[in-house]
């Protein structure tokens, strides 16, 4: 599979965009699947593939388990956004993504913390296989 990392990177922006604007329209504290569908909306208006609560499966010692987890958000088939309105994201987020990314190999994935005071400070960028923005 050929990466189209420019691609990537205009979409990047796209959805950083729309995460900071939607932030500063509705406010911090609501519950996450609020985030969600207005963050999905605003992303395929421009135009973006976006698929909601997807299930992504992984294979483990020659078995196939068909929904081992759920993405909050996939866009454009190459990119995870785990959603989340929390006080401040841990380490224990940073793993569930990169564990996500690993998974399903795709090659970046975004945590988006609507909870925190100023959305810049709720964005986590995560690569993997991808070179990283420099």
């Amino acid at each position: 599979m050929s990466i189209d990392v420019e691609r990537i990177e205009e979409v990047a922006t796209t959805v950083v965009h729309e995460a900071v604007t939607l932030h500063r329209e509705l406010g911090p504290g609501l519950l996450e699947s609020v985030y969600e569908v207005t963050l999905a909306d605003a992303l395929s208006r421009r135009g973006l593939g976006v698929q909601r609560q997807t299930a992504v499966g992984l294979k483990f010692r020659d078995r196939s388990f068909p929904e081992a987890f759920r993405a909050d958000l996939i866009v454009e088939e190459s990119m995870i956004l785990e959603i989340k309105s929390i006080d401040q994201i841990v380490a224990a987020h940073r793993k569930q993504l990169l564990t996500y990314l690993r998974l399903s190999r795709l090659p970046i994935g975004f945590l988006l913390n609507f909870g925190a005071a100023w959305m810049k400070d709720g964005i986590v960028r995560m690569v993997n296989g991808l070179p990283e923005k420099g």
